[in-house]
């Protein structure tokens, strides 16, 4: 077997412990692979992560009525210890394997520390890790994710992804100004392949959109309390029934399957194997540091892999999830400052480049959920993921992916027959 099949062919069954690429990869092939197309890639995945689902955090926060320095913390611990398991894993897979946090799972919390203490939470967020690890040592995640069919699995995140299609078409008509610039300059350099094979679209759409807010005077960072540097706080943890009832499973969930599984399902469609029990396993660990520094638990971001897989030669896309954890390392360190910057930019900024970074993915989505097999529980699972239900703190598209699978074994028996 020569390299180049070691590295696309799928990992063992047999092994509990998916192997890393081979051989390793030295310093110098990340320096040979990578290309401005893969970075301008991992920034938008950082302006991504750092907009938005911060401002989630930040929400979540102030519901608890969680001080700045747990606050820092709290983004401190997500960017950069994820950061960090980003580059190795990565790097050993040679796979863009991006990690964030569970931002349903934020949302859930949020909503808890209206009547739980935050050293019960970070009580749960421990328990949690726990949990996450010892599923992924067992080797049931991998057996349950290759048990669902692909075509519903992408429904669910055709549904998710759905929003960001729409806040694009939002942002076009609340903001015209900033918007329809970031759009015409995505669609210049699509549409003439020789300049956007040296400027991305994506990456001119960014710069047009900075020029958009700039000559429009409403950049406005908010001055700045909080100092420059992040520095992380130990909570010590208090374990309660009650926290551990209302959190542990809903978290593991929205990790396992709701996040991990939207990141598998994404970077399988772009053609990737990425290891699901060692992914697993490595979010356990790294849930566990987490809450000891009072960040919620890790998972294989959906989204974010969905934007450093947009553009480029496969092989090379790992370099863009380097690039991403480098960045989040860094903005982690200043997140104090960052954060002022970032959510100092129009919605319609974000909204219009999360949208058109996210059309490719949704466009995939789509194709792979609708083109043959499955198509009834496929239909279902968005609908319902879509629709954005929640049941006894489960977010929608744990329940897309049930609904989607019940519907289709009901009234899709021999696609189950002739397509597993």
């Amino acid at each position: 077997m020569t390299a180049v099949d070691e590295e696309t062919s799928p990992p063992n069954d047999t092994d509990l412990l998916e192997r890393p690429a081979r051989p390793v990869t030295r310093p110098r092939r990340v320096l040979r692979d990578l290309g401005i197309e893969y970075a301008a890639n991992g920034v938008i995945g950082l302006v991504f992560s750092s907009t938005g689902p911060v401002a989630v955090v930040l929400a979540a926060g102030a519901a608890g009525g969680l001080g700045a320095a747990e606050l820092a913390s709290w983004i401190f611990g997500i960017f950069v210890l994820n950061g960090v398991l980003t580059i190795a894993m990565s790097i050993a897979y040679r796979q863009p394997l991006g990690f964030a946090w569970t931002i349903p799972g934020t949302i859930l919390v949020g909503g808890s520390l209206g009547h739980l203490s935050w050293p019960e939470v970070i009580g749960a967020f421990l328990v949690t890790g726990l949990l996450v690890l010892v599923l992924g040592a067992s080797g049931l995640v991998r057996r349950v994710m290759e048990a669902l069919p692909m075509p519903i699995v992408m429904a669910m995140v055709a549904g998710v992804f759905l929003k960001f299609g729409v806040d694009l078409v939002l942002a076009l008509g609340a903001d015209v100004a900033i918007a329809a610039p970031m759009v015409l300059m995505f669609l210049a350099l699509s549409a003439f392949g020789r300049i956007g094979r040296w400027l991305p679209p994506i990456l001119g759409a960014l710069i047009a959109g900075a020029v958009a807010v700039a000559a429009s005077g409403r950049f406005s960072p908010a001055p700045g309390g909080a100092g420059i540097l992040a520095s992380p706080v130990f909570t010590a943890p208090v374990f309660t029934w009650t926290a551990l009832l209302e959190l542990v499973i809903p978290l593991a969930i929205t990790v396992l399957v709701v996040q991990n599984g939207q990141g598998v399902a994404v970077l399988t469609a772009a053609g990737h194997r990425p290891p699901i029990n060692v992914t697993t396993i490595a979010c356990g660990v790294w849930s566990l540091g987490a809450a000891c520094v009072g960040a919620v638990s890790t998972c294989l971001t959906g989204p974010t892999n969905a934007l450093l897989t947009a553009s480029g030669e496969r092989s090379r896309q790992y370099t863009a999830a380097v690039c991403f954890g480098l960045y989040s390392i860094v903005f982690g360190l200043f997140a104090p400052l960052f954060v002022r910057w970032m959510t100092a930019a129009p919605a319609a900024f974000v909204a219009t480049l999360g949208g058109l970074a996210m059309l490719r993915a949704l466009q995939g989505a789509f194709v792979t959920a609708f083109a043959s097999k499955y198509t009834m529980g496929a239909l279902v699972a968005f609908i319902v993921t879509a629709a954005n239900v929640t049941f006894w703190n489960i977010g929608a598209a744990f329940w897309g992916l049930v609904a989607g699978v019940i519907v289709s074994r009901l009234l899709e028996r021999g696609d189950w027959t002739t397509g597993r």
